[in-house]
């Protein structure tokens, strides 16, 4: 049931978020996959984009459904913040993937590797949270989701920290260089893309929590 009304909206804005959320479920373990076997890179980039494209689709039909809806279930601009933070984990999941291949690295690192399995768990508790954002009395318990998305964020951050260390620090191609310090990037981002839906969720704890 929508916060603001006695009936649940045409417009099932909480579905959608738990759609693009499970979708992104599904890329963050094809990256993970990814950077633990590179035997079928363009196989797994294809199947990415092909979820990118869902996740796009979900957005359009969140922006579509503001449009008409009298009176939404969150504010609009909160809508809009979720919708778009889902949007971004996965488009950076996507470029992660996609520029593995580009860059035609050897193999996936053993950072990459460990960045992979955080953005695995930030995908599944932001999942996790999704639900409890159709009811107050749900959403009093997202709390502790939230306090472990930002400490995945921190843990990535000290990971893309160490990876471009051991990639200036170490004799490498100056093209893996570049390489690796975009991917990693890339990677880290969709930690941060991860901790901002959090904080939406913070502020909406605190608005109707």
């Amino acid at each position: 049931m929508g916060i603001f009304s006695g009936r649940e909206p045409k417009a099932d804005f909480f579905g959608c978020f738990e759609e693009a959320a499970r979708n992104n479920v599904e890329a963050a373990n094809l990256l993970d996959q990814l950077c633990r076997d590179f035997r079928e890179s363009d196989v797994m980039v294809a199947r990415l984009h092909d979820l990118e494209h869902v996740g796009d689709a979900i957005t359009h039909r969140v922006y579509a459904s503001l449009h008409t809806a009298f009176m939404p279930p969150l504010d609009r601009e909160d809508i809009i913040a979720i919708a778009t933070g889902l949007d971004n984990v996965m488009d950076h999941i996507y470029e992660a993937a996609d520029a593995m291949c580009v860059y035609n690295i050897a193999a996936p690192t053993e950072v990459a590797r460990s960045l992979s399995a955080i953005i695995v768990r930030c995908a599944d508790g932001v999942a996790a949270l999704m639900p409890h954002l159709r009811s107050r009395t749900a959403m009093k318990r997202v709390q502790d989701g939230m306090v472990e998305i930002h400490r995945l964020e921190n843990e990535a951050d000290a990971l893309l920290r160490k990876g471009v260390m051991e990639l200036f620090h170490r004799p490498h191609d100056p093209t893996e260089i570049i390489a690796w310090s975009r991917i990693y990037e890339t990677m880290e981002h969709v930690t941060d893309d991860s901790e901002d839906i959090a904080d939406v969720l913070r502020g909406l704890v605190i608005k109707h929590g």
